[in-house]
């Protein structure tokens, strides 16, 4: 079925089709190629009893728009009564003891939860091969990667197995594996939806974010999610998002070339963002080269920020307020025990954030890298206009990523090389802006044809934005 998550809700309004018809339609799905696929780690039990409550509000009169529709969520969401386990052995059997902000929100609105999706471990890599239980695979494509962390929500998503899916964003974890997928995938700002009752990787980076296979349907999700949580002080308020969505449309599409030249850049990718820039002017939008000069250090930034939020939030899982509890001959050995339940990428990052953070090193990285990051954020202020430049644009497009999904192996033990595919998505977690990968075209090799995202930004809280440039990319308005 590829119907928009708008047209599903007009037919279970009319009773053209039932929630259980429409479930059990995904649940044969997700029998059928989830075996090879790999993208859920647990199928809920509870789905009958989801889908009866999901009929009684649509024959109540009581439904909303997203009531009955079937989704999966990252393996780092918290549902009350349900292992989440972030990918991860040290915390395998772990119950969540209530339900984050989005749960809570999604069984309100009788949403039919099929399950939890696989992910890299605690959010820490680019390609879902880090998960401590299995790797998810491409559906374009089984021996490439789905991307990451959020792979298996995208995998889900792209092969039919669900409507839409959640995942998480912290440096291109929604974008880059929707890219790879073929799905769009929206990273909010920060800010917009609650992180509450979401396993923190990087606190100020972190963003639940919807993947699917449609703009409409990423756009309804995101705007049922976003809204002030008393339990998330970094939320933003009404008075907030009212007062930076002002009407307009958007004219004028601003492309960082000198990024995109600087090299490492698939020929391939390349050649598909130009042509999609010819379809975005066949559309009427103005495409003008800018600048900014700090994007160049962000990866870099990045990746000095990111390992030192790591250290700091993965020093809970130490056997004794978290995670497996290990045996060892004293507390030291018990402690050392416990942690070594953790997987490579996770110690890596602990152990270079628990580095920069050190009283020798804060200045030289630490400092620094915060540095890039408030210069990064003046960039993009200014060519939006917002420090007084009336030479500004409206939104900011790149290529999602700098190659097609790469084969599964390829990258595991070339950490840098894997980070490198994230050098167009870092720049809006660092900033806080929101930003979506939409399909933008394939690219065949060895028989296989890979999908390509197509990267807008756009400014704080102007997810409208987003919405408008990539429903007429994609046709859908």
């Amino acid at each position: 079925m590829d119907l928009s998550i708008r047209e599903i809700n007009e037919q279970l309004k009319t009773k053209k089709v039932s929630v259980k018809d429409l479930v059990s339609g995904y649940q044969k799905k997700i029998e059928e190629v989830d075996g090879e696929i790999g993208a859920f780690l647990e199928v809920f039990s509870d789905i009958d009893e989801q889908v009866k409550t999901a009929q009684e509000l649509i024959d109540t009169g009581k439904a909303g728009l997203l009531t009955g529709i079937p989704l999966a969520v990252k393996d780092n969401i918290l549902f009350k009564g349900r292992k989440v386990s972030a990918g991860s052995k040290i915390i395998k059997d772990y119950v969540a003891p209530y339900d984050s902000f989005v749960a809570q929100t999604l069984k309100d609105q009788g949403v039919v939860i099929l399950g939890r999706t696989n992910m890299d471990e605690f959010a820490m890599g680019g390609s879902t091969e880090r998960s401590a239980f299995k790797v998810t695979k491409n559906p374009h494509d089984t021996s490439r990667v789905p991307g990451g962390s959020s792979g298996g929500s995208a995998a889900a998503v792209a092969s039919g197995q669900v409507v839409i899916a959640l995942g998480s964003d912290t440096g291109g974890s929604v974008r880059q594996p929707a890219a790879f997928c073929g799905c769009v995938g929206l990273k909010p700002t920060y800010g917009a939806i609650s992180r509450s009752g979401l396993i923190a990787m990087g606190s100020s980076f972190d963003q639940i974010g919807p993947i699917g296979r449609k703009v409409s349907d990423v756009e309804d999700m995101f705007y049922c999610l976003e809204g002030l949580d008393p339990q998330d002080s970094t939320t933003l308020s009404d008075s907030e998002r009212r007062s930076a969505r002002k009407e307009g449309q958007v004219k004028t599409i601003g492309v960082p070339r000198h990024l995109i030249e600087k090299g490492g850049v698939d020929k391939s990718v390349i050649e598909n963002f130009e042509s999609s820039l010819k379809t975005l002017e066949s559309k009427g939008f103005k495409i003008k080269d800018i600048e900014l000069p700090s994007v160049a250090y962000s990866l870099s930034s990045y990746y000095i920020l990111i390992p030192a939020e790591v250290s700091s939030n993965m020093a809970r899982f130490d056997g004794m307020r978290f995670g497996e509890r290990e045996a060892g001959k004293d507390l030291l050995g018990e402690y050392m025990a416990s942690r070594s339940e953790l997987g490579s990428e996770v110690r890596l990052r602990s152990m270079v954030g628990a580095f920069v953070l050190s009283s020798g090193y804060y200045d030289s990285y630490y400092n620094k890298a915060y540095t890039v990051r408030r210069l990064l954020s003046a960039d993009f202020e200014r060519v939006f206009g917002l420090t007084g430049n009336k030479d500004s644009v409206d939104v900011v497009a790149t290529p999602t990523t700098p190659t097609p999904a790469f084969k599964i192996g390829e990258k595991i033990n070339d950490p840098l090389s894997m980070y490198m595919a994230d050098i167009f998505t870092v720049s809006a977690n660092i900033s806080g802006l929101p930003a979506i990968s939409i399909p933008s075209g394939f690219v065949k090799e060895e028989g296989s044809d890979l999908p390509l995202g197509l990267q807008l930004t756009a400014p704080r809280l102007r997810e409208d934005r987003l919405f408008e440039v990539a429903g007429k990319f994609l046709n859908e308005i």
